[in-house]
């Protein structure tokens, strides 16, 4: 599992993307695969300057970002974390 996200990020990286939108990235991975790619998403942030957009259900992996926009009952309800 993960051979698709990853191909996603390369091709991204490879035509010099400054933003990535990852939705879902970890939902059908398991949970290894799952952190190794959230964790290849952050670095890429961090050491690249690249814009993550990453859409989620995932509390865990929410709250590994910089800033939270929340969608609740329709409404977008915006959160900045520290």
């Amino acid at each position: 599992g993960g051979q698709q996200q990853r191909v996603s990020i390369a091709r991204a990286l490879m035509n010099g993307g400054h933003i990535i939108l990852a939705d879902e990235p970890t939902g059908n991975l398991d949970s290894a695969t799952g952190e190794r790619i959230s964790d290849l998403l952050f670095e890429l942030n961090r050491e690249r300057g690249t814009t993550l957009v990453l859409v989620t259900h995932d509390e865990r992996l929410a709250h590994r970002c910089r800033r939270l926009i929340r969608l609740e009952s329709g409404r977008l309800i915006d959160r900045v974390e520290p």
